[in-house]
């Protein structure tokens, strides 16, 4: 009995969805030129041709664009993402707003050294997200493709030549760069936890770096690269060292002091703003 209600009520059900559709079409049809039939197709073509777009841009200027990492991490008017990475988009225009200064030989090598420094870190992350398929890993290699595109920027500015020759992962024009690659790989294949001590040594390193070079530079677009560097890398420190707090495992800082490394930890994720 109750079987038979409930197949009666499921059949009206149907037949008043029927009628509402009905209505719909005869509405639409009225309007002229089958506007209802054609509707999904041209939402359908806009929507490919829109994706078409987004997948050929490509550069500094359409890379969030492209790998949907602006509309998903970087809030409007924001520098930084909560995944550490750079509003590449609003990056490229407030560099190019800034003035074109005098640029010293120390200054340069800074510039080419944070380019490989920054696809180092991309690199190893990419490797160690291919080993231990951990999402960590890819969201913050992501992050590190817009630093290293950042600094790229400031490269092409000041028509300083690229040390990037390839994109191919583990591969860099400064030998030192190779080798550390390969050495933070191996370290990080031997277990999960390693792995993310791998991740906050590679930050650790970056932020010391970073400050080495703010201190060699009086030029203010550089200065505004680094600085916003050193919020994303330490947005990265915090997440790695979650993490590790999560199996149970601690990480000692190699590179900046445990002063700094504490107060890095324990304070909130940063985003900046735009000059």
């Amino acid at each position: 009995m109750n079987q038979n209600r409930y197949q009666e009520a499921y059949r009206i059900m149907v037949q008043l969805q029927e009628m509402q559709m009905l209505q719909i079409r005869m509405h639409f049809h009225s309007m002229g030129h089958g506007m209802y039939n054609n509707m999904h197709g041209r939402m359908s073509v806009n929507v490919s041709h829109m994706n078409y777009i987004n997948a050929s841009r490509g550069g500094f200027k359409g890379r969030n664009a492209q790998n949907n990492q602006n509309p998903q991490n970087v809030g409007q008017g924001l520098m930084i993402g909560s995944n550490g990475a750079i509003n590449d988009s609003l990056m490229y225009k407030t560099i190019m707003e800034m003035p074109k200064q005098p640029i010293s030989d120390v200054e340069k090598e800074g510039l080419i050294e944070m380019r490989e420094e920054e696809k180092l870190a991309r690199d190893v992350y990419l490797t160690l997200y291919n080993k231990w398929k951990l999402p960590i890993f890819k969201n913050i290699a992501d992050a590190e493709q817009t630093h290293t595109d950042a600094v790229k920027c400031l490269l092409e500015k000041y028509n300083i030549t690229d040390p990037v020759k390839t994109d191919e992962v583990g591969k860099f024009s400064n030998p030192k760069f190779e080798e550390l690659y390969n050495k933070l790989v191996e370290e990080g294949s031997t277990s999960v936890v390693d792995a993310l001590k791998v991740g906050a040594t590679i930050e650790d390193l970056d932020i010391a770096d970073l400050q080495y070079w703010i201190n060699k530079t009086d030029n203010e677009d550089i200065k505004f690269v680094y600085e916003n560097l050193m919020k994303g890398s330490r947005n990265h420190m915090r997440a790695f060292i979650r993490m590790l707090k999560q199996y149970g495992a601690n990480y000692t800082p190699q590179y900046i002091s445990q002063e700094e490394f504490e107060q890095i930890i324990n304070t909130p994720t940063e985003r900046g703003y735009a000059k």
